[in-house]
């Protein structure tokens, strides 16, 4: 017991004052109490009062589909019916901040108060990227709601309170730990950063709020691994905010656009244009007319960081560059030729296409594995090509090294070892220079996408 009181002594009297906390009431103390009881029952308190004070600003949310349901408020819809989830309103005067999926198509949206009363909410704007959405009712009084914090300062290990509606069960709170941050490649939307928490999340928890100990909002509670226990996922705050100013003011969501292809920057890769792995993602493609292109930046480019901010996966360059304003003018580092530069570049508004390319990573040291021909408009046609020179992957032989690293018949390589090949001497020319057991280094369009791939001949 005394080895419990210690720990716990070290984990919350240095982390944080209980006495901060306005809401929480004091214990008072019994005869014969022990002092690392006393400290638990303050915590616990703290943890009570949060809860109590959080749970009025969160709701329950319902969509209402049909042409003939108008604004009738549903009687016999159960508040676990499929489609419904959970919200939290984050102003006096009736914003609600949720999940894209927990309201789909519908325009109006059936809201559960605390207090058991409903109101009809109608839809601000929704951003299928991140998947929130913004609903707005109209109350006769100012209703309970809860703050924003800053998800920044989140840290692995601190505690966090989810609060929802699963399985009907009305405002449910549970307690855990923040387990990770930064998560992305959940592909649940195209901008992930997300904070995973082992705070039981269900089914009806998306779209509840996710707070810190001081009661404030760190996270929009989105998803679950429906086979791992423990573990859920929240939409940052910082994200949630940024979006939620541009749905409030204008509807929509607007992103900055660079207009480049990239690819993550593996070993062999690296290795290739001189750089260390992961110093940044490796620029496949650049679009005409677009600012990447107005500025210089070529394929080949190392993109490193923008705006300080370092650049390590295709997922955090598209979040970074998404987050700015179009018409803002961007810093971005590059390597080129083991070079670096800075470059201003004033971002156009994004549209709506992918940016990345990705092989799989699947190494194995054998003939290159494929047949080449000069492309025809025929050919160019037939492969949805829309160039006039190149060289064309005519076969793949299976169980090749180009197999697996993704190569395709219809592919174009155009690059040889950074070297432009647009005819099948040209691209003899160039494999003359490999001597067997180097790497070849390939840059390849397929259809209108481009990337690079890194081949090893053998000895």
């Amino acid at each position: 017991m005394r080895l419990l009181q210690i720990l716990i002594s070290l984990l919350f009297v240095g982390s944080f004052n209980i006495h901060s906390f306005a809401a929480a009431e004091s214990v008072a103390p019994k005869s014969g109490d022990s002092p690392g009881l006393r400290l638990l029952e303050e915590i616990q308190t703290v943890i009570t009062d949060l809860a109590e004070s959080a749970k009025p600003s969160v709701v329950n949310l319902i969509p209402l589909s049909g042409p003939g349901r108008g604004r009738e408020l549903s009687q016999e819809r159960a508040p676990n019916a499929p489609g419904s989830g959970s919200g939290v309103i984050i102003d006096s005067e009736g914003h609600i901040v949720t999940n894209n999926h927990v309201i789909g198509d519908a325009t109006e949206i059936e809201v559960r108060f605390s207090d058991k009363s409903k109101l009809i909410a109608q839809v601000v704007g929704k951003d299928l990227d991140t998947d929130l959405a913004v609903l707005k009712v109209t109350a006769d009084h100012p209703l309970p709601s809860a703050k924003f914090g800053d998800s920044s300062s989140v840290r692995v290990g601190q505690w966090v309170l989810a609060v929802g509606n699963p399985f009907g069960l009305d405002r449910t709170v549970t307690l855990g730990v923040v387990s990770g941050i930064g998560r992305e490649n959940i592909n649940l939307s195209r901008y992930e950063n997300f904070i995973q928490t082992d705070a039981s999340i269900n089914p009806g928890n998306s779209g509840g709020p996710l707070f810190n100990l001081r009661g404030e909002i760190i996270g929009i509670n989105t998803a679950i691994i429906n086979f791992a226990q423990g573990i859920g996922f929240a939409i940052p705050s910082n994200m949630a905010k940024q979006v939620i100013q541009q749905l409030l003011a204008q509807g929509r969501v607007t992103r900055g656009w660079l207009g480049v292809g990239i690819q993550p920057l593996t070993v062999e890769l690296a290795r290739k244009f001189g750089v260390n792995e992961g110093e940044g993602v490796l620029v496949n493609e650049v679009f005409e007319k677009d600012p990447a292109a107005a500025v210089g930046i070529k394929p080949g480019d190392i993109l490193t960081r923008i705006d300080g901010t370092v650049i390590d996966t295709p997922n955090r360059l598209s979040r970074v560059v998404a987050g700015l304003l179009p018409g803002s003018t961007a810093k971005v580092e590059i390597v080129r030729d083991q070079q670096r530069l800075v470059l201003d570049v004033a971002l156009t508004e994004r549209r709506d296409q992918a940016i990345s390319a990705s092989l799989p990573q699947a190494r194995t040291e054998v003939k290159l594995g494929f047949d080449v021909q000069d492309l025809t408009q025929g050919l160019a046609d037939k492969f949805k090509l829309r160039e006039s020179r190149g060289v064309l992957i005519s076969k793949v032989e299976t169980g090749s090294l180009a197999q697996s690293e993704g190569l395709h018949e219809g592919d174009l390589i155009k690059e040889v070892n950074r070297v432009d090949v647009g005819s099948v001497g040209e691209f003899s020319s160039a494999l003359s220079k490999v001597r067997r057991g180097d790497t070849v280094l390939l840059r390849v369009l397929r259809e209108s996408r481009a990337f690079y791939v890194v081949l090893k001949t053998t000895d």
